[in-house]
């Protein structure tokens, strides 16, 4: 049995923590916030309630796979219940697009009517092309702790790969509307799709092929909670507000881990943070950067709000996000308000430039810029911004340089997407293995 110190008590923390603990390890957790839950959580004001984080994940199976792996499933703690659609894209031509997800043929027929007909099968042809990549990769990367050793030669030429996600797209796509929905995922997550490897575009694929799921009553609170459930089960020694402030190593490993409250003593420990912030891995991750995340605005509306999609995404020079599933009361409504690109202006004003205006139904609003959420959560939660194909290599796996120490969360695997940062916990409990 090893005494396993995780730092960081978002999604890929937590993860990393019960799989471990499972396995019969002596796991302590680390987190600098008053709560577990990291980007994943919600947010309260007033009477209102909205997800902070994800409303959502695709690939449900990764969340399966944790639960059961790490004691009860999950069908017998919530049910993850299936979006249809999963968001609606509106245009600058006028066009909208709800995009159905779980079906190459619903996709194929939606974006026909909606766009013109024969672009539906550019569309879903488009988002067929990344199945053999995810196959690869599924296997050699992310369901797999990487070694170029054992991976196909197939994986390593999509990782060393020169073509980036704009060019793919501007290449088979004459459509404005559908170079906007092939890079949405990119940018809604921080990134210039000129950097962004193409093979990435697999987002869209695991989309079509699985759907998108949530809780009935809400993802962010109801997964925050049965997160902390499961470290309670699992007897994980939890120290909420505490920071962690580096990796003490010997010849062998880590010794411990030094944090604000004293040191805590370590066999392995499991780094679910930006490694920026612990001087001991920093100078390995000292050639990458963070990716930014949207202005946020969340608003508590008085009755008579328009009815809007669960998810609705408005394509312009920048791109809004609005949210509306979250919780209110007395005929109340919660919004969430994401903002990317060069929206310079504030974002209700920026809503109602698109005829959704709102401004008079205000009764409170909590606003975050990028650089609030990135010192809320001491780091960013959508990861490593892609910096071309050079990224793959200058950011960490989950084996670091330093014996003993790995790393889980948004900052390896894929990044910050749900699916993406659950696997990397999976792939922390095969290398530590079990007690």
């Amino acid at each position: 049995m090893a005494r396993v110190v995780v730092v960081g008590g978002g999604l890929g923390g937590v993860a990393s923590a019960v799989r471990l603990a499972k396995l019969g390890h002596d796991v302590t957790l680390v987190e600098r916030l008053p709560q577990v839950g990291g980007a994943i959580g919600v947010v309260e004001q007033d009477g209102f309630r909205w997800d902070a984080g994800p409303g959502s994940t695709a690939v449900p199976a990764v969340l399966r796979d944790l639960f059961r792996k790490s004691g009860r499933p999950l069908e017998r703690e919530a049910e993850l219940v299936p979006l249809e659609p999963l968001r609606e894209h509106r245009f600058p031509d006028g066009t909208r697009l709800a995009l159905p997800g779980g079906s190459r043929g619903a996709q194929l027929a939606a974006v026909d009517e909606a766009l013109g007909q024969g672009l539906g099968k550019q569309w879903v042809d488009h988002v067929h092309s990344f199945a053999e990549p995810w196959d690869h990769l599924r296997r050699d990367l992310f369901e797999r702790p990487w070694s170029p050793e054992l991976a196909a030669d197939a994986t390593r030429d999509l990782l060393r790969s020169r073509t980036m996600m704009h060019r793919v797209v501007t290449k088979r796509f004459k459509d404005k509307r559908l170079r906007a929905l092939a890079v949405h995922h990119a940018v809604a997550g921080g990134h210039d799709p000129r950097n962004v490897p193409a093979w990435l575009g697999l987002v869209d694929y695991l989309e079509q092929n699985f759907g998108a799921w949530t809780f009935a009553d809400g993802f962010g609170s109801t997964l925050v909670a049965l997160m902390a459930k499961r470290l309670r089960e699992r007897k994980v020694t939890v120290l909420t507000g505490t920071t962690a402030l580096d990796v003490e190593s010997g010849p062998a490993g880590p010794v411990a881990v030094r944090t604000d409250a004293g040191q805590l003593d370590a066999d392995q420990v499991v780094v679910a943070i930006d490694p920026r912030r612990l001087p001991a891995l920093a100078g390995h991750v000292a050639r990458t950067m963070p990716a930014l995340p949207p202005t946020v605005t969340h608003l508590g509306l008085a009755p008579g709000a328009p009815e809007l999609p669960r998810e609705l995404v408005i394509h312009d020079d920048y791109v809004l996000t609005v949210r509306t599933d979250h919780v209110a009361e007395d005929g109340r409504t919660s919004w969430t308000v994401l903002g990317r690109g060069t929206v310079s202006e504030d974002l209700v004003v920026a809503l109602a430039r698109k005829r959704i205006d709102v401004r008079e139904l205000v009764e409170t609003r909590v606003d975050r810029s990028p650089r609030d959420l990135v010192e809320h959560l001491g780091g960013s939660p959508a990861g490593v911004l892609w910096q071309g194909r050079g990224t793959v290599k200058e950011r960490l796996g989950t084996v670091t340089p330093l014996p003993g120490v790995y790393l889980a969360g948004a900052h390896t695997g894929g990044g910050g997407w749900v699916p993406f940062v659950g696997l990397t916990a999976a792939l922390v409990a095969q290398v530590v293995g079990p007690a």
